[in-house]
């Protein structure tokens, strides 16, 4: 009896049922942040509580959707992930990744940090960054009390609270809100004349390097007026510690004129930049991002080799076939469920961002030749059991194309291949199911005006 009590008295101060909430980590004027438990996955995850009445009376409701959006769209293993977003009457909940080892800025305010250290923390900021600029993401704020380390001591960029879309650019091409934090504001926002979001934000950068390899600010005045017209002459001096291809590298990050400033991809061929750096690799699963560690490339295909020949894939589909598990199978309830209503030509139509074809082909042939189409476009292939994950170029709009595909048994002769979209822009993945899916799978569907007599009869 004791414990049925118990169970009761924890489930009321459950937040929504699920979440147990621990400390307060930080707040702000119109939210607090504190750690929790989800007591059905044992996670920890940290829930941003937002008050609906002070959003609405501030005017920020537009300003709160843009920022679910932006995390939406930004989902990388240096960014802090948004894992959902849950609202009661006068609440809204925030559900994301809790990085526990707490702010980069507590770690500089000890001291400067060694050159190895500074500059794997500088690899993974700029990773993070340009994978937002590439998404017309810009943050806006960037600055060491805004990044998190994880218990890694991987880098995690946060608050996107100021950040901006590339939809809001004026008709000139630049963005005219003045924001930021003072010490770590370019120049050209200074002059309130517009500024490229992207380049504010490569100062921004700049600023963090040199407070992580200096343990202080280049430019720094208790009089900020004074600090803004150092910052606006960009006069600033490295100590005698920074190596001379920092220094440089610093000059054309902290180059008052936007325009001559360095790029993304300049930093990426810069030589002090490149010393150790790992481009990350990772894959979006069930809407969480997920990193490829090194003993995990084993099970992907990075390659875009396609010059194997037809005696050697023959062979390859062979010994796969022996491998492979039986696809699920599909019951009638399925079937109906998969269809629109009990119209069984849905299963071969295409309906948003999914479609479904019938094949007689075995499960190897239609993994095989997923294979095939993803080296042609140099796609990366992720494959379990019967389920085949494609994932495409880290340059989309919304981030990296991912398409899944699953292959269930509608009969003992014919196989249902389902293919939906997981993650990305849908008119990227319109374009890459009508130009390459599409026209590369064709031989193996079943053809429209053979498809009713292919389907099973009731007694099968």
């Amino acid at each position: 009896m004791a414990s049925r009590n118990t169970t009761r008295k924890e489930s009321q101060g459950l937040l929504l049922n699920r979440f147990e909430i621990g400390k307060l980590l930080g707040h702000g004027t119109f939210a607090k942040v504190y750690v929790a438990r989800n007591v059905q996955t044992n996670e920890n995850v940290a829930i941003k509580v937002i008050d609906k009445e002070q959003i609405l009376k501030g005017g920020l409701i537009h300003h709160i959707k843009r920022e679910i959006s932006i995390l939406r769209r930004v989902r990388h293993p240096n960014i802090v992930q948004l894992f959902e977003v849950m609202a009661t009457k006068s609440k809204i909940f925030f559900v994301m990744e809790y990085v526990k080892g707490g702010e980069l800025f507590s770690k500089v305010a000890k001291g400067r940090l060694k050159e190895e250290i500074a500059r794997k923390y500088f690899q993974q900021l700029i990773s993070a960054v340009g994978f937002c600029h590439a998404r017309g993401v810009f943050h806006r704020d960037l600055k060491p009390e805004n990044i998190l380390l994880d218990e890694d001591g991987d880098l995690k960029v946060s608050d996107f609270g100021l950040s901006a879309i590339s939809e809001q650019i004026r008709g000139d091409g630049l963005f005219h809100t003045f924001c930021g934090t003072p010490a770590y504001v370019a120049p050209e926002v200074l002059g309130r004349k517009g500024y490229d979001a992207a380049k504010v934000d490569l100062w921004s950068c700049g600023i963090i390097l040199f407070v992580l390899m200096a343990g202080y600010l280049p430019f720094h005045d208790q009089n900020i007026m004074v600090m803004y017209k150092k910052i606006y002459k960009g006069e600033f001096r490295c100590p005698r510690w920074f190596s001379p291809e920092l220094t440089r590298l610093l000059s054309r990050l902290l180059d008052t004129n936007p325009h001559t400033r360095i790029t993304i991809p300049e930093i990426m061929s810069n030589r002090w930049f490149k010393k150790g750096f790992k481009h990350i690799k990772f894959y979006v699963e069930d809407d969480k991002v997920c990193s490829v560690k090194d003993d995990e490339e084993d099970d992907i295909d990075y390659s875009s080799d396609t010059s194997v020949s037809e005696s050697e894939s023959e062979m390859e589909i062979r010994r796969r076939q022996s491998n492979l598990p039986r696809p699920a199978s599909l019951n009638a309830f399925d079937i109906i469920s998969m269809s629109s209503g009990f119209d069984l030509s849905g299963l071969f139509e295409e309906r948003g961002e999914h479609s479904r074809f019938v094949s007689r082909a075995p499960v190897s042939s239609v993994i095989s030749k997923l294979e095939e189409i993803a080296k042609v476009v140099k796609f990366n292939v992720r494959k379990k059991d019967c389920s085949v994950s494609l994932e495409g170029s880290r340059e989309g709009v919304k981030g990296p194309l991912t398409i899944a595909v699953e292959i269930f048994e509608l009969t003992p002769s014919l196989r249902v291949v389902e293919v939906k979209k997981k993650a990305g822009d849908r008119g990227e993945y319109d374009e890459f199911v009508n130009r390459e899916l599409r026209p590369g799978l064709r031989n193996l569907m079943l053809m429209e005006s053979a498809e009713s007599s292919n389907l099973p009869s009731d007694t099968e």
